[in-house]
């Protein structure tokens, strides 16, 4: 972090690197989650949601480089380890065991809520204290919010889908 950088930041550098670190572990299973995920992914609207969500993988993997960036420019080590991704995460990898479109969902939407609250929190520490990285945290918090919204559209549509199905059962 810049001299005058230093001078205007009003808050406890090493906590927010920590926190950061966090972020950037939690990205990295997110990313994994979701690559892996819509890899193995079987069921309704499979083709459609697999390529949205590989889509959703990358940009989990651009907020882990600006995390990164952003941990360095505090002066900051970020985790070199993967091994420390799931000691630091706050947020859960949930491995795909069951493949079925709707469940690899629901893992995804609770990563997430929780990376929501990751970055509500970072934004909430840095607001008015350090404007780079609370300006990162609320861009990387919208784009949270608008994977959450796809995943629950998707959910609402399977479940209409199965609505539909019954009827036509009866």
């Amino acid at each position: 972090m810049g001299k005058k950088s230093k001078e205007i930041a009003n808050l406890d550098v090493d906590q927010l690197i920590e926190m950061l670190n966090a972020a950037l572990a939690e990205e990295w299973l997110a990313y994994y989650q979701y690559w892996i995920g819509a890899r193995l992914m079987e069921g309704p609207m499979r083709s459609e949601i697999q390529t949205e969500l590989l889509v959703h993988a990358t940009e989990e993997l651009g907020h882990a480089e600006l995390v990164v960036t952003r941990i360095i420019q505090l002066g900051g080590t970020p985790l070199l380890d993967p091994a420390m991704w799931a000691e630091k995460a706050r947020c859960a990898y949930e491995s795909p065991t069951d493949p079925y479109v709707e469940n690899i969902l629901l893992q995804n939407l609770s990563g997430e809520r929780c990376a929501i609250q990751r970055y509500d929190e970072i934004a909430e520490f840095t607001r008015g204290k350090d404007h780079s990285t609370h300006q990162m945290a609320i861009n990387i918090l919208n784009d949270e919010i608008e994977h959450e919204d796809d995943i629950e559209g998707w959910l609402r549509d399977l479940e209409r889908l199965k609505e539909d199905y019954a009827k036509l059962r009866v």
